[in-house]
């Protein structure tokens, strides 16, 4: 491409320079085939082009090519004239048109001249004419157009620009074509020109100077003559051709192959009515059967598959019209309410394992859930946010963002209690489910990190435990009246007294569904919902306020409780100063709507900030935050030192196995700071 500007300038001196330097009959026979070539290639762009604009160098190229075909044209009767030979190529046509008879062959190329002179050339003309002048006339609307979309700022300045580039480059294009087709319609008269020059000429030199009788000069310089005229003509019929295509082709998306077949096949009935009157035709006398049923059966053929094609295409579209009306109704809006559960949106990294192997894992998360907790997940909503980092995720509950990780796909997480081994090579980051300093190495890093006794978990396993973290955190959150009908529907089925009797008799479902929300917040199991009832049938009739009562449910669930934290039947605590509990509990008010902890604020910030200080000693040392106290404050307790953090668990003596010996790790007092 750097020296494609020389090359053109020598390409179209050198045309000029075979006028008048004679060129001997095998370069001759490689320039015939290179116009030839050059002639298709022209053809077949114009045909997959969707614009004319697209082959905007089409009338400069048309001038370049009509010079060269007239070039050869003269070079080739200078060869003919005093060699009698004009190459292999120009002999082949004659031959292979003429065969043995001179006139036909002559007449033959005469006819093909004239369709090329008055049909397409002459159309071409005309055609190229008229858009000329309609190209012209159209201009000041369309710069209008252009203006008035840009002060409504329907487009900005570059697009302005740019539409208007477009159609001065159309107004040209078609001036151009307009002019240049005149060369075609001129190349046309001169190849018949030449032609009969060169059989008049031929006849007078073959027999005079060449010594020929009439009949050898006339198949010699005729058999020359019609292949020259022919080799010269079937460029000019190609050229004449495209000339055509472009000035009459119109903007489409697709180029003129895919147009003409849509077009065409657009209507299924024209193409069975042609299939069936060519099959009538058949039976016609003296008329070829088996063309026309060959024919015949090939268009029903087509209208048919095309019936099929258009009636799918129509349904698809009516489903399309359809879908638009139900976004339009504003009924639809009702839809974009809905919020799912649980989300966990994913960068574009992620897609692949949240396809595959993810969906595996969330089977057995909400079987485990339902194991540990009692409840039954909903559906997790995986989708992709492309606002995400590629390998970044976050977790939703009920449309809020609860959660949020990043994770490398190829890699496996490398954790330990302790620090770090220096040697391992990875992308240093935190454990997304409970924030552990971990390294991210590669595959060829993970036997040595399990060698050194380090926790290797590939991608699915950090996505999973971060879920299941998550869920059992919010596990609350997840659990509505609706909810709450399906576990009693089920336990009804085995249990339908105890569910006639509490429901709603004693309670409602809004009742049985905040004691069940306040256990699951201190993550405590619902599964065993028939002590949860037969607890709160007790109780019901006593009270009905729901902290009261989840108390007395804890109370009864003091065996699974014990389970999850008493460790070989000890358990270490923190308690507190009875002073502490003799202020949180004469704080507590009691009213027709419930109870609630009317402590004072400075006094609060007491309890809180010296909680925190003992709670800091205990963690430093690796132990699990556990407070002690007694029953009738423990729910208010719970309430201050979530101030602090969720995960502090809070207990009541009533809530332990008599069997269990409790140890004192240290005593919440005032004056601890």
């Amino acid at each position: 491409m750097k020296f494609s500007d020389l090359i053109a300038a020598i390409f179209v001196v050198g045309i000029i320079l075979i006028i008048i330097i004679p060129v001997p009959s095998i370069f001759l026979d490689f320039l015939l085939i290179l116009n030839i070539s050059i002639s298709i290639i022209i053809l077949l762009t114009t045909m997959y082009v969707k614009d004319s604009m697209e082959f905007s160098i089409f009338p400069s190229i048309l001038l370049i090519t009509t010079l060269m075909r007239l070039s050869l044209n003269i070079s080739s009767s200078r060869l003919i004239l005093t060699n009698g030979f004009a190459g292999n190529v120009i002999h082949a046509f004659g031959s292979f048109v003429i065969g043995n008879n001179p006139i036909v062959g002559f007449l033959i190329f005469i006819i093909i001249a004239i369709v090329q002179f008055i049909v397409i050339t002459k159309g071409a003309e005309r055609v190229s004419e008229v858009s000329a002048r309609f190209t012209l006339d159209a201009m000041p609307g369309k710069q209008m157009s252009i203006d008035a979309d840009l002060n409504a700022g329907i487009i900005n300045d570059r697009e302005a620009k740019e539409r208007r580039n477009k159609i001065q480059e159309e107004a040209k294009f078609f001036g151009s074509m307009d002019g240049a087709s005149k060369f075609v319609k001129g190349d046309a008269i001169v190849g018949i020109i030449i032609t009969v020059i060169n059989i008049i000429a031929g006849l007078i030199i073959g027999m005079t100077m060449k010594g020929m009788d009439i009949n050898q000069a006339v198949n010699t310089y005729t058999i020359l003559t019609v292949g020259d005229g022919l080799v010269s003509q079937l460029p000019a019929l190609l050229i004449s051709t495209a000339t055509g295509i472009i000035v009459t082709r119109s903007a489409s998306d697709t180029n003129m192959g895919n147009e003409v077949m849509k077009q065409l096949s657009r209507e299924p009935r024209v193409l069975q009515i042609t299939g069936v009157l060519l099959i009538l035709m058949a039976f016609v006398p003296m008329l070829p059967a088996i063309p026309l049923l060959i024919m015949g059966s090939l268009f029903g053929y087509l209208g048919f598959s095309n019936r099929r094609k258009n009636n799918v295409d129509e349904q698809e579209k009516n489903e399309d019209v359809k879908e638009l009306e139900d976004i339009r109704d504003p009924k639809h809006a009702y839809d974009l309410l809905q919020v799912d559960p649980i989300e966990l949106e994913f960068g574009y990294e992620l897609i692949p394992i949240a396809s595959n192997e993810l969906l595996d894992r969330i089977v057995m998360i909400r079987r485990q859930i339902a194991l540990d907790l009692g409840i039954v997940v909903p559906m997790v909503r995986l989708r992709d946010n492309i606002q995400l980092k590629p390998n970044e995720y976050i977790i939703k509950i009920r449309g809020t963002e609860v959660g949020r990780g990043k994770v490398y796909v190829n890699r496996y997480l490398c954790m330990h209690a302790g620090d770090l081994s220096s040697d391992l090579k990875g992308i240093s980051e935190k454990e997304p489910a409970f924030g552990l300093p971990a390294l991210w190495i590669d595959d060829s890093e993970k036997s040595k990190a399990e060698s050194l006794g380090y926790t290797v978990v590939d991608v699915p396993s950090v996505l999973a435990t971060h879920l299941t973290s998550v869920i059992k955190k919010h596990s609350d959150e997840l659990l509505g009246r609706q909810e709450v009908k399906e576990l009693l529907d089920n336990i009804k089925l085995t249990n339908p007294a105890l569910i006639e009797e509490i429901v709603p008799k004693l309670l409602n479902l809004g009742d049985i569904e905040k004691v069940l929300r306040n256990l699951l917040r201190e993550e405590i199991s619902i599964r065993d919902m028939v002590t949860i009832l037969e607890t709160l049938e007790d109780y019901a009739p006593n009270t009905k306020d729901t902290d009261v009562l989840t108390e007395y449910v804890r109370q009864s669930l003091k065996r699974a409780i014990s389970n999850k934290y008493v460790k070989n039947g000890k358990l270490q605590v923190i308690t507190l100063d009875p002073n502490i509990e003799q202020s949180i509990q004469n704080a507590i008010n009691q009213t027709d709507h419930g109870t609630y902890l009317a402590l004072q604020p400075d006094m609060m910030q007491k309890i809180v900030k010296a909680i925190h200080s003992i709670i800091n000693k205990i963690t430093i040392k690796g132990e699990q935050p556990i407070i002690l106290t007694a029953p009738i404050i423990r729910f208010y307790l719970r309430k201050l030192v979530e101030q602090i953090s969720k995960d502090i668990v809070v207990l009541s003596y009533n809530e332990l196995l008599p069997d269990v010996e409790v140890f004192s790790l240290g005593t919440v007092k005032l004056n601890e700071g």
